[in-house]
């Protein structure tokens, strides 16, 4: 929350800026030997070894991204961290170092910034990331955070969205649509706190999806779990803007077509239950819901055997060739072309 529970509230303007940055980076640690040169400096240094450098940034801006009325700080520098390390999986690559830019205005005390910070520091000791970098910048609009992260792969392992051929067998990481229906959750009892302040939601009933939510993991443990299996995925992606649209994504940059077979669709409890609640059809949650951060990824289908079995990875279809289209399958076997219905940010 905004709101400052204690008694304390520095304004920004106290410190300034090379202060505040200095005051909210002042116990984070390098974790990685690439990373040379941290915060303190005109730049960072990163040393490169005979690995591609493989870098991404993501923006999250306030009242479109997220709602500060039920997104505790903390846990929104987390979900700023994961959703660029998220990225980096997607490229069968490692994370290694981030940069932090935040525009905020002068409601926001410094105290709050130390729980956005900590949230972060949280998600960089957790994933083994080192901050090495960023900006801090006034904001006439809100809070906005602009993550970049950095990553290294060797050529041998870097998986593209372009890689996917018709057979190869189309794979989900976890399960879907949770961080969708967490949401609907948190807007429901948001609009009832607005007529009833005095009303404090129960949130129990739906732990898991309010967490997928609010605080989402990035499967860089995939990208371990694959070596080990000794699989490299033909083609992968993230699920950031829903199922389908990833789907589509792929077939386009692979030129394929794919049929997605509804019932094989990985969905927790909580979220068919959820859905039922809000009369929701859980299936197009899962298409168009976004923000699971889970993996999409092709295999070859010589592959299947190192993966049958792992309750990390769903089989859900399989690629075609692009004559055939993109489908649907669904549980009466009728094929409906797949669309893309999830996130679009303009």
């Amino acid at each position: 929350m905004i709101e400052d529970k204690s008694s304390q509230r520095t304004p920004l303007s106290q410190l300034g800026e090379f202060a505040l940055i200095d005051h909210l980076t002042k116990d984070f640690t390098l974790n990685q030997n690439s990373s040379v040169l941290g915060v303190g400096d005109d730049a960072a240094v990163i040393k490169c070894i005979d690995e591609n450098l493989v870098v991404s940034t993501d923006m999250l801006v306030e009242g479109v991204h997220f709602n500060l009325a039920y997104t505790p700080l903390k846990h929104l520098g987390y979900k700023a961290v994961v959703v660029n390390l998220s990225d980096i999986a997607a490229m069968n690559a490692t994370p290694t170092q981030i940069t932090v830019s935040v525009a905020v205005s002068n409601r926001f005390p410094v105290e709050a910034l130390e729980e956005l910070y900590a949230g972060i520091q949280t998600a960089c000791n957790y994933y083994k990331v080192d901050l090495v970098g960023g900006d801090t910048t006034s904001s006439t609009s809100g809070l906005i955070i602009s993550v970049t992260v950095i990553g290294f792969s060797n050529s041998e392992n870097l998986v593209y969205r372009s890689g996917a051929k018709p057979n190869d067998l189309l794979v989900v990481t976890g399960d879907i649509g949770g961080a969708y229906m967490g949401l609907q959750v948190l807007e429901r009892e948001n609009e009832v706190f607005k007529v009833n302040p005095n009303n404090q939601p129960d949130l129990s009933m739906y732990t898991y999806i309010v967490e997928r939510q609010l605080k989402p993991e990035a499967r860089t443990d995939i990208v371990e779990l694959l070596k080990k299996l000794e699989v490299k995925p033909t083609a992968m992606i993230d699920i950031s803007d829903g199922l389908s649209s990833e789907i589509i994504h792929l077939c386009k940059r692979s030129k394929t077509g794919v049929d997605l077979f509804e019932n094989k669709i990985p969905l927790d409890p909580q979220v068919i239950s959820t859905c039922e609640e809000f009369n929701l059809d859980s299936t197009t949650i899962a298409l168009s819901g976004g923000e699971d951060y889970e993996l999409l990824m092709t295999i070859d289908q010589k592959d299947y055997d190192k993966i049958k079995g792992n309750p990390n990875l769903t089989v859900i279809g399989y690629m075609t060739e692009p004559s055939k289209g993109m489908h649907l399958v669904t549980r009466g076997d009728t094929k409906v072309e797949l669309i893309a219905k999830g996130w679009q940010s303009f």
